[in-house]
């Protein structure tokens, strides 16, 4: 395990306030839209995910995968493939089920646990490239290290890096109750509002979206929807069973974990560093600013640097 030291990151002074910071990379951030060329990729179980790919020629790629409700459009995952093309890299940004514009078939979507769609973009993405890294943020980090976890050496990953991970899911959620929090939990329902309002016209047997405005936190609507639809007991099943920390050590292939101290999202059970510690495989880093997925210096920001840094240091 490494850490890295406190001094190796600040952002711009006036971004040193977490909410701040947090906010101005989400909203902000200004990103040059790459050449995407989309597929429709199909699932084993009938449905599609969207994958939007920014090929130059490059013989390797990297898997880039969002957070809760969002895409590939989001900055970080626009700055991220820029970023990599301009070294030598193919990007393919997945748009998780329910994520790419278009609502896809089944009642249920994607979670934070949904590490089987991983696995079928990696076994599409290995049909091409035989040297593949991937990098996630939030949930589709949580995703990647829970996958990393589960696959051990039998994966077709090179590397991976992931940011702002909610590593322990019920630690997040009740991180995400406190009241200095309440705009995200807020934004975060508003978009699954819609989401469940959907499919609720579709499937109105399975998804019943009277009485939403009710739900406050995410385990209210972890424990209605996301468990049921998704096959867990309840919220608490769900979070077990699925938080990515519980993978770390069962995870073989460089891994980094970069989790801000700042990180509003996270509570303190998300750093992991009793897990870190036990594998030689997982480096685990706590900048002391960063907020959630932010990370912001001019340019390229710093996260985009730290990833091109360990992916020439093990994938060539």
């Amino acid at each position: 395990m490494s850490f890295i030291p406190a001094h190796s990151y600040r952002p711009s002074f006036w971004l040193r306030p977490n909410h701040l910071h947090t906010i101005y990379a989400s909203k902000k951030r200004q990103v040059a839209w790459p050449e995407y060329e989309r597929e429709r990729l199909s699932t084993p179980d009938d449905d599609f995910m969207d994958l939007d790919w920014s090929k130059n020629g490059h013989k390797r790629a990297v898997v880039l995968l969002h957070g809760l409700e969002g895409s590939s459009e989001r900055p970080y995952i626009r700055g991220m493939a820029t970023a990599l093309n301009e070294v030598g890299w193919d990007a393919v940004a997945v748009n998780f089920r329910s994520c790419s514009g278009e609502m896809n078939l089944l009642p249920y979507s994607y979670h934070s646990g949904a590490s089987y769609d991983l696995v079928t973009v990696l076994d599409r993405v290995s049909q091409d490239y035989e040297t593949i890294a991937a990098v996630g943020f939030s949930l589709g980090g949580n995703v990647l290290i829970k996958h990393l976890g589960e696959a051990g050496k039998d994966t077709a990953l090179c590397a991976a890096a992931a940011f702002s991970v909610p590593c322990d899911l019920k630690g997040s959620a009740i991180e995400l109750t406190r009241f200095q929090n309440r705009l995200y939990m807020w934004n975060f329902l508003r978009l699954l509002k819609a989401k469940v309002e959907a499919k609720a016209q579709t499937f109105p047997d399975l998804v019943d979206a009277t009485d939403f405005d009710s739900i406050t936190s995410f385990r209210e609507f972890d424990d209605r929807y996301t468990a049921p639809l998704g096959g867990f007991d309840d919220a608490e099943d769900y979070w077990a069973q699925s938080s990515s920390k519980g993978f770390i050590s069962g995870v073989q292939i460089p891994t980094l974990l970069v989790q801000a101290a700042d990180d509003p999202f996270l509570s303190k059970s998300c750093y992991p560093v009793r897990e870190a510690d036990g594998n030689p495989h997982f480096s685990l880093e706590i900048p002391k600013y960063g907020g959630h997925v932010g990370f912001q210096k001019p340019g390229k920001y710093w996260s985009e640097d730290r990833v091109l840094a360990f992916l020439a240091d093990h994938c060539g």
